[in-house]
């Protein structure tokens, strides 16, 4: 019986998303599919499983974004789609905030703010704390929602946050996130991180 592939879901397709989680993976280990994102998603969940599983290394990172389209739309049906895949393990997510206009929200397992301190509270896009307690608003986290997941983590723009996480900086923000569910998945036995460079 083979192994199941394990994924790490972000719930932002854009140009700052592809390029920071294209570096992450690279420094910490992993297959980014960044090529298949967009903002909206427009590639198909068959293209996106196929990939997944003729990924060399793990995790794998999916992008996923409906740009502000309410309810179920294309970034979420690839969600769902790799949820109910028998040879697929989503270990966690990144759900990412916005200034969504449709008010779909998720609950999360830990939130990050733009100065990378871990809260209870929801973020904002900015990465700045808001009043709500344990969700956040968010462009394609409404599936999201209705899995249960091993670990869900909040943070706002990836790559931006008043530029708290440029990719200059080393995109410190989102970095924490993975790393908070690599954590998670090493003390499960479910995944190893990549050793540091001795370079």
């Amino acid at each position: 019986m083979s192994k199941k592939k394990r994924i790490i879901v972000i719930t932002d397709g854009d140009e700052y998303a592809r390029k920071t989680l294209d570096y992450l993976a690279n420094e910490l280990g992993g297959t980014c599919l960044s090529y298949l994102s967009d903002n909206p998603t427009v590639v198909t969940p068959d293209k996106v499983i196929r990939a997944v599983l003729k990924a060399k290394e793990e995790p794998v990172y999916v992008l996923i974004d409906d740009a502000g389209i309410p309810g179920v739309g294309a970034g979420e049906k690839v969600l769902l789609a790799l949820k109910d895949h028998p040879d697929i393990d989503i270990i966690g997510a990144i759900a990412v905030a916005a200034h969504t206009k449709n008010m779909e929200w998720t609950r999360f397992s830990f939130a990050i703010d733009r100065y990378g301190q871990l809260t209870a509270n929801g973020v904002d896009k900015e990465g700045v704390s808001i009043p709500e307690i344990g969700r956040i608003n968010g462009d394609t986290v409404y599936s999201l929602d209705q899995l249960d997941l091993p670990i869900v983590i909040a943070i706002g723009d990836i790559g931006k946050m008043h530029g708290n996480d440029d990719l200059k900086k080393g995109s410190p923000i989102t970095r924490k996130a993975i790393e908070l569910i690599l954590e998670r998945g090493e003390q499960f036995g479910s995944i190893k991180r990549k050793s540091p460079s001795t370079e």
